[in-house]
């Protein structure tokens, strides 16, 4: 019977080596997970250099930083402690060089899982800690496991650096790879072999587990668990109102990002404010700005008279103390919970009953009963919506933040969603803030509308004033005004629009500085006759339609050479004209620009 030493000593050391590197593995990932400062690239190829180095220049380093003669090593030898030549310099080495397999796939796991479902958490009211716990780690299980797998194989089959630190002491530090290499050395080739199969065998199971389905497959609805019971099922009545009696946002902040900086400054107490603007103008920044998820360089931001960032005071409250509700485009919702613990997650503060009150309320308002015990994958794209529109209310937020919540749904639901955020917002006194770049959408929903461009508030107040009365091109353009042209003042009453080869009679006063004009393409008329102002001869360049509108592309004056020959963009709606009756009228046709509904922009 051979001596089975090296085989409880390495299955010993490569356990207890695993057991460290899982938990020192995983704080450095979580670590590098969120560190932005300098010097990342760095320490990560500091840390994953044992990766690269042959293991007997490790053991090398390892035994100048614990030798007799380092400071380390004295220090240790001062009480009582030695390294050298013993079981615990084969865990060290075991450490050292299975460290970086754990840190590399647990800081890839964390890498891969959507930020927002991270910041999702936050806002909801969950600390650090409980992130990494509830968020983090399960979903980063899968990876975590296979760097698990991974640092105890090589923990396992470690050489060259366990025999520069711990030598072959058989019963002490020969492991199973230095029984191999002094059994072979000697001549005892059976030997060798033989425990060549064991950890062939060993590291086969490994190999097996990692590429295990059962063992790899995320977990799901182990974490607290929490069935509702019938009376959670039922509709309550309604116990109070979602936020306090009135609500008022206040925002000055200043934010440079990549190569423009967001600058906004405004004021909204209890209303709905639909902020628009083009992709990569700022709104999301705004958004998170406001919820804590990024810092401004400078300003102030306040909530119902709480200060929440102030820059000067060195104020800046985390996100999960801010008492902000937040919706995101892809919902960000959580893939490990039911919907049930969804929308209870930022509920952890009440008591078990309240907490299954509140979610029943919610369900029953986003009328989401029956999938209480659904995962997301299980839901539609309407579905998960209302549970992240649920979730984001159960917290009764001071301020609800929704960032283009609708964009990823398809036309139908588009609408059903949207008309049943309108009617939730109906009943929620607090400042709403609503991301589109839907003009559309920004004036059904919004009270006012606040429009940035390259990250600067162009425009600010009421949607009707604004969309009547845009300040300047960009704004007119952003709130889907498609005939602009440039312009100039010939009297007190005209501009001469030199695009479109024509002076016009205004109604508004002519500014100063004016360089545009322009109308809004729905506020086109194409009257049978000529009309005393602005009415000028046409021909149709081509047409575009949808079921319900036509947009005619015309042109001025004269014929069209090509179909893009035009000036002006006109759109009817089918059913409100008599489309048949124009299509019969001979050219040229008539365009009427009236003066009360041209825009006059600086």
């Amino acid at each position: 019977m051979p001596d089975l030493s090296p085989l409880w000593l390495s299955l010993h050391t490569a356990t207890t080596a695993t057991a460290i590197v899982f938990c020192l593995g995983l704080a450095t990932a979580r670590w590098m997970y969120g560190y932005q400062g300098k010097g990342k690239t760095l320490i990560d190829s500091l840390i994953t250099l044992p990766v690269v180095l042959p293991p007997v220049v490790t053991g090398f380093f390892l035994l100048l930083l614990f030798g007799r003669n380092s400071p380390l090593g004295q220090m240790l030898q001062a009480v009582g402690i030695r390294i050298i030549f013993s079981w615990s310099a084969t865990v060290i080495t075991a450490i050292v060089v299975a460290f970086p397999f754990m840190y590399k796939t647990g800081l890839a796991a964390f890498t891969q899982i959507d930020p927002n479902i991270i910041n999702a958490a936050r806002t909801l009211g969950a600390s650090e800690w409980r992130v990494f716990w509830q968020i983090l780690l399960p979903l980063a299980w899968p990876g975590i496991l296979s760097g698990t797998i991974l640092s105890f194989a090589r923990a396992l089959g470690e050489f060259g650096a366990t025999v520069m630190l711990a030598g072959n002491i058989p019963g002490q530090t020969q492991t199973i790879p230095i029984a191999i290499f002094f059994a072979a050395e000697s001549g005892d080739m059976e030997a060798a072999l033989f425990w060549v199969i064991i950890i062939v065998a060993i590291s086969t199971g490994a190999i097996f587990a990692l590429n295990s389905p059962p063992l790899l497959k995320g977990r799901r609805g182990d974490q607290g668990t929490v069935t509702p019971s019938p009376r959670h099922l039922v509709t309550p009545s309604p116990r109070h109102p979602l936020s306090p009696a009135s609500g008022e946002l206040a925002v000055d902040i200043y934010q440079p990002k990549g190569n423009f900086a967001l600058e906004t400054h405004f004021t909204i107490s209890s209303q709905t404010l639909s902020v628009l603007g083009a992709s990569g103008a700022g709104k999301s920044l705004l958004l998170r700005c406001i919820a804590g998820l990024e810092n401004p360089h400078q300003g102030r931001i306040v909530i119902n008279h709480r200060v929440i960032f102030d820059s000067a005071a060195k104020i800046n409250l985390p996100a999960h103390r801010r008492r902000i509700g937040f919706v995101w485009q892809n919902y960000a919702l959580f893939p490990h919970y039911t919907v049930w613990q969804n929308i209870a997650f930022g509920l952890q503060k009440l008591s078990r009953d309240d907490r299954a009150d509140r979610v029943a309320e919610k369900i029953a308002q986003m009328q989401l009963h029956g999938l209480e015990s659904r995962y997301p994958h299980q839901l539609s794209g309407g579905q998960q919506q209302r549970v992240a529109l649920a979730r984001a209310l159960a917290i009764e937020p001071e301020i609800l933040l929704l960032d283009e919540p609708f964009s990823a749904l398809d036309t139908h639901l588009r609408h059903l969603v949207e008309k049943q955020v309108r009617d939730i917002l109906v009943n929620y006194s607090g400042v709403t803030l609503f991301v589109t770049h839907n003009i559309e959408e920004a004036y059904r929903l919004g009270d006012q509308i606040l429009v940035l461009d390259e990250g600067k508030m162009v425009a600010f107040g009421d949607k009707t004033k604004i969309l009547e009365r845009p300040p300047n091109v960009a704004v007119a353009r952003l709130t889907g005004c498609k005939n602009i042209s440039r312009a100039r003042r010939v009297d007190s009453q005209k501009v001469e629009a030199i695009d479109w080869q024509c002076t016009l009679t205004v109604m508004a006063a002519i500014p100063d500085d004016i360089t545009s004009v322009g109308i809004r393409a729905y506020q086109i008329q194409l009257p049978a006759q000529p009309q005393p102002e602005n009415t000028f001869p046409c021909w149709l360049a081509q047409t575009s339609e949808t079921p319900h509108r036509i947009t005619l592309y015309l042109k001025l004056h004269e014929p069209p050479n090509h179909i893009n020959d035009y000036h002006l963009q006109a759109e009817i709606v089918k059913s409100l004209n008599g489309t048949g009756e124009l299509k019969e009228r001979p050219f040229p046709w008539y365009v009427c620009l009236e003066p009360w509904r041209l825009m006059l922009l600086g």
